[in-house]
């Protein structure tokens, strides 16, 4: 059942939907936060006093976002309403992986929410 609701995510396959259950079994009992810390998506910036270094991602669980980034490299394609925060990022000026990511992260949240609520995806 919970793979069915999280199949019902364009760009989400069966093998993505195994690998979030086996690996995140906190998937949908946890806030947004939570689970993208969890996940290792939660950004980490690196600054001191004035000086402010780049963010990055990382810590987590590597093989939850290993099957992340690739369906959100394929959600970004055939899900409408990632593929239009994604060209919005990038048309804000974002590196084009730095909007992966932020689709990762946007992803994960949604599939969160999808098993918490129980009820399958629908479009905006």
């Amino acid at each position: 059942v919970r793979e069915e609701l999280l199949t019902s995510v364009p760009g989400v396959g069966p093998t993505t939907a195994r690998t979030l259950l086996a690996e995140l079994p906190e998937l949908g009992s946890l806030d947004r936060r939570q689970i993208a810390s969890l996940a290792g998506l939660a950004p980490w910036t690196r600054q001191s006093g004035k000086w402010k270094g780049k963010s990055f991602i990382g810590g987590g669980r590597g093989k939850v976002r290993a099957v992340l980034f690739m369906a959100a490299l394929v959600a970004s394609r055939y899900n409408p309403d990632l593929k239009a925060f994604r060209d919005r990022l990038v048309a804000q000026g974002k590196p084009k992986i730095v909007a992966i990511v932020a689709t990762m992260r946007k992803l994960l949240t949604i599939l969160n929410a999808i098993i918490r609520d129980g009820r399958p995806w629908q479009n905006a």
